[in-house]
């Protein structure tokens, strides 16, 4: 059961060849079976998962059921599940039970998915390799001995060792992107505002937007569909129709004009990586597309304007983590102050802490002008260059990595060697727009990912634009032999 698409077990749980009850046990099992190996689970809700499952059967008996009724799902523990421990992988909120769901988990609930459980990630996902974890680094299911990517990582993990069929993830600067090109699976980073950021714990408030990990873009179009929309409830969600954005995944790409920034094929960029990126897009076009060289000037400017913006709007949203109100509060402090230092310091890792400190430096009197006001007029280049290019083509493709996974402790002790493994992903959360990462091929063993990225709401057709190439080869159906 475990290596059927969401439309295959659509099709077996309405024709009654299974029980929703009977798919989440195998998933269970194998969760079970495997989690230890991969800690890609933080938490699993098997009584909660196995109700939700009983009240599925109950709808597709009644015909009630919609397409995705009764299919489980694991969630990155960044999303608030009522009455289930949400922790963001941090010591901070390991004690923290969510009062409400965020909107993502209401509207698949109202679809009647079932919650496996939540997924590891980088704490507050700030990290690229799943490594700042407070429960311990996730393990790529490819190679344990390699990280899985972040920060997104626990539920890409989870997908590709098929200990779910799909989960969802979050993208701050590539952290959807970047663990499904480490482990062979297909990403989308939606426009900023096509889903509510409500109860999705913030890192970077202009920046996060939640997205589907999956095995294929059907199945993640089949996701998006259930987790896009207008939201009241967050004031950055776009109101704006949502299509069915499988409808249009079978339409040809005859003519479509493809861009190749030479920014993302330039020094740093592994030749053997390079090499599987341009057998992609000549498939392409054998398929019928045509490829333009294009340029985007501001890209060597995307890292570090991310790491001010980025850590100025964390060190914002992470102040309400003081000990007073929840999360985790030191042991007999002597007055407020020792409170706030002592349960800070305990609760958060070293690198939530060097982010603080960064965007705190770059807040301060004297220095918002020189680095926060300076990133911003740097970011409004960086969104114009994507903007001159939409104008003459139709997507953007290039790398999703420069390099397939590296070995877990390799760049720990190096931020700045870790914070370049996003280097072509960041651009386009920094211009809020969409952009996926789907399987292309293997360099010694490991995944390679290929990022098409497309202008403003033109989800639909970057899905349509990864699904004609899906048609055409099979990377995507490969997975880690020891999890098949």
């Amino acid at each position: 059961m475990h290596t059927k698409t969401l439309s295959e077990l659509s099709t077996s749980l309405h024709k009654g060849d299974v029980s929703s009850v009977e798919l989440t046990q195998h998933y269970l099992d194998r969760i079970r079976t495997h989690n230890n190996q991969l800690n890609a689970y933080i938490t699993v809700c098997e009584d909660e998962a196995l109700e939700q499952a009983r009240a599925a059967d109950q709808k597709i008996q009644q015909k009630t059921a919609g397409k995705l009724t009764g299919i489980p799902l694991a969630h990155k523990d960044i999303f608030c599940t009522k009455g289930v421990r949400t922790s963001c992988a941090s010591k901070m909120l390991d004690n923290f039970i969510a009062p409400y769901n965020a909107t993502v988990v209401d509207r698949v609930n109202t679809a009647g998915m079932v919650t496996l459980g939540k997924t590891n990630m980088d704490e507050f996902a700030m990290g690229s390799s799943n490594e700042t974890s407070f429960y311990g680094p996730v393990k790529n299911p490819w190679d344990n001995a390699r990280v899985p990517g972040g920060s997104s990582g626990g539920s890409a993990a989870a997908v590709a060792a098929k200990l779910a069929p799909v989960a969802t993830g979050t993208d701050t600067g590539g952290s959807i992107r970047q663990p499904a090109s480490l482990c062979n699976l297909t990403g989308l980073k939606p426009t900023y505002g096509r889903i509510s950021r409500y109860g999705m714990i913030a890192f970077a408030s202009s920046l996060d937007q939640a997205g589907p990990l999956a095995r294929s873009a059907e199945d993640a179009a089949l996701l998006l569909n259930e987790m896009a929309g207008f939201d009241t409830l967050d004031s950055t969600s776009v109101e704006r129709d949502v299509p069915d954005y499988t409808a249009t995944l079978k339409d040809s790409i005859v003519g479509l004009k493809i861009g190749l920034p030479k920014e993302y094929f330039s020094e740093g960029l592994d030749p053997h990586v390079a090499a599987t990126i341009e057998a992609a897009i000549k498939t392409y076009e054998t398929l019928g597309a045509t490829i333009k060289d294009i340029t985007l000037p501001n890209t060597s400017l995307a890292v570090p304007t991310y790491y001010v913006v980025a850590p100025a709007e964390c060190s914002s949203n992470l102040s309400r983590m003081d000990g007073v109100r929840f999360g985790h509060r030191c042991d007999d402090p002597k007055d407020l102050l020792d409170l706030y230092q002592r349960s800070r310091g305990e609760g958060f890792g070293e690198e939530v802490k060097r982010r603080i400190m960064t965007g705190t430096y770059a807040l301060s009197s004297g220095y918002y002008d020189a680095y926060y006001l300076k990133a911003q007029q740097c970011r409004r280049l960086i969104s114009n260059d994507f903007q001159q290019a939409f104008s003459d083509i139709d997507v953007i493709m290039g790398p999703t990595t420069p390099t397939t996974a590296f070995k877990l402790g390799d760049k720990t002790d190096d931020p700045i060697s870790m914070y370049l493994a996003d280097i072509y992903t960041i651009s386009t959360n920094l211009a809020g727009l969409p952009a996926l990462s789907i399987p292309a091929g293997f360099v010694k063993g490991l995944p390679v990912g290929l990022q098409i990225i497309g202008n403003y709401f033109e989800e639909a057709r970057l899905l349509n634009v990864a699904h004609s190439y899906q048609q055409a080869t099979d990377w995507h159906k490969k997975s880690p032999l020891y999890f098949e």
